[in-house]
């Protein structure tokens, strides 16, 4: 069918943070999907700080340029799905008695003001009803998300500017939840860790919703300019040896031929992130026992209330060594995150446009592309 007769038009995902921007569109292939285009552009420091955008016109001119380069399919669509940054939401899961949807959304005026330390009239509030797994109760559990109508509004002028028309706009830890859980559902809490360029986000999911979420300064590009100090590189340098040494200093004993001064360099690595490093496990720690000591029932089986799985995504994830050491350091496993997972069938985790390790840093904008195509 021609796209332009359709009543529900396809739509992509659009991934904005303060130094990149990462877009995904996913076509159908009969039952299953598959990547029809992606690609990403930097954004040059001072246009979005701390996700509040400085400069709308030049916000529009990268998306434009981002949107004429894409690999793949050429993008033919105007709608996007696009993220808002996590750091200014406000997410909660509350309890309300059993109503209808439209009872509920009238209540919800009254109670969010014990939720949200603002006015209701400076923000935009969205709200889901969140099934239960297990024991359907007298009440049901809602999901509150709400922005201050000041971030939200430069987003929106950014992309009409690029000639972009929103179907939805949502909150980062939403997509990178519907990328990463299979088919929506856990049966017991996951720890999912993103992390970014900038920042960390620890987002806890459980049943059918992300039930917490918080962001720390911690980020992949401090571990890359904490190298570049200590070894004295540029900052590219300081990114490739990230990559290629990692935490993981006793590989390249195994090759005989080793280079004494490139062993020296993977120490020198390791031994710069420790603090880093140090401090993540300590945020790590410290929002595992929080959530542990609030975590209400969630409608979960009476076994299913401890965090037993850490998903890391990002493309800090790739750091060498590291779902090893959290492992070690935190007494619970850890491992890579798949962002394929509700995409491509169970036995592939990548694809050849796109490998795995990259892929990891796509994870918000599959999960807006994911949503782009159930719209």
């Amino acid at each position: 069918m021609l796209e332009f007769l359709t009543l529900k038009p396809e739509a992509f995902g659009l991934d904005i943070s303060d130094l990149s921007l990462k877009i995904i569109k996913l076509k159908k292939r009969g039952k299953l999907l598959g990547l029809a285009s992606f690609g990403e552009s930097e954004i040059k420091p001072g246009i979005i700080k701390e996700g509040e955008i400085k400069n709308e016109e030049k916000l529009a001119e990268i998306i434009k340029e981002a949107i004429k380069k894409v690999k793949g399919e050429k993008l033919k669509t105007k709608y996007v799905v696009a993220s808002l940054p996590e750091e200014k939401a406000f997410l909660q899961v509350i309890q309300m008695p059993k109503m209808t949807e439209e009872d509920l959304k009238s209540a919800l005026i009254y109670e969010i003001e014990n939720y949200i330390p603002l006015p209701i009239e400076e923000i935009y509030l969205d709200f889901q009803i969140v099934p239960p797994v297990y024991n359907h109760l007298d009440h049901c559990d809602v999901l509150l998300a709400a922005l201050p109508k000041k971030t939200v509004d430069p987003y929106l002028s950014s992309f009409k500017k690029a000639g972009l028309q929103p179907k939805a706009f949502e909150i980062e830890s939403l997509s990178v939840s519907r990328a990463l859980i299979k088919d929506e559902v856990s049966t017991f809490p996951v720890l999912l860790i993103d992390l970014g360029a900038t920042r960390t986000s620890f987002i806890v999911f459980s049943g059918c919703s992300l039930r917490f979420t918080s962001s720390i300064p911690v980020s992949s590009g401090g571990f890359t300019e904490i190298i570049s100090k200590n070894l004295k590189v540029s900052l590219a340098e300081a990114e490739r040896l990230k990559i290629k040494y990692g935490l993981e200093e006793k590989v390249k004993l195994k090759i005989k031929d080793i280079n004494m001064e490139i062993e020296r360099e993977e120490r020198k690595i390791f031994e710069a992130l420790i603090p880093a490093l140090v401090d993540l496990i300590q945020q790590i720690k410290k929002h595992l026992a929080y959530y542990q000591t609030h975590a209400c029932h969630e409608h979960l089986p009476p076994n299913g209330k401890e965090i037993s799985k850490i998903l890391l995504c990002g493309g800090g994830a790739n750091l060498k060594g590291l779902t090893e050491l959290l492992t070690l350091k935190l007494k619970i496993p850890v491992e890579l995150a798949n962002p394929w997972v509700n995409i491509l069938p169970e036995d592939q985790r990548e694809i050849p446009e796109l490998p795995f390790e990259k892929s990891l840093s796509y994870t918000t904008a599959l999960g807006l592309a994911l949503r782009g195509i159930k719209l």
